[in-house]
């Protein structure tokens, strides 16, 4: 079951070396290697999204939270598989 265009999520950062991603309803808990310098943690994030909902970074926005650790992230595709 996919869904059509975009969604969007909460997202929870941690910083620690597990990589893990978690997925509960319309939030997420990821945890990122980068440090949060020089946007390196937001892209560190934007191609691990991209990579588990199987889209382009360029689907992948930060509406909110750019500098937080808690941010508002959409991803926009033609198909969006629901959370694995």
């Amino acid at each position: 079951m996919s869904i059509p265009k975009s969604r969007r999520f909460t997202v929870f950062i941690k910083f620690d070396s597990r990589g893990k991603i978690v997925i509960d309803g319309d939030e997420i808990t990821i945890s990122l290697r980068s440090i949060p310098k020089g946007g390196r943690a937001n892209q560190e994030l934007i191609k691990k999204l991209a990579d588990y909902f199987v889209v382009n970074t360029d689907g992948i926005r930060i509406v909110a939270g750019r500098t937080s650790k808690k941010k508002l992230v959409e991803v926009s595709s033609q198909e969006i598989p629901e959370s694995k």
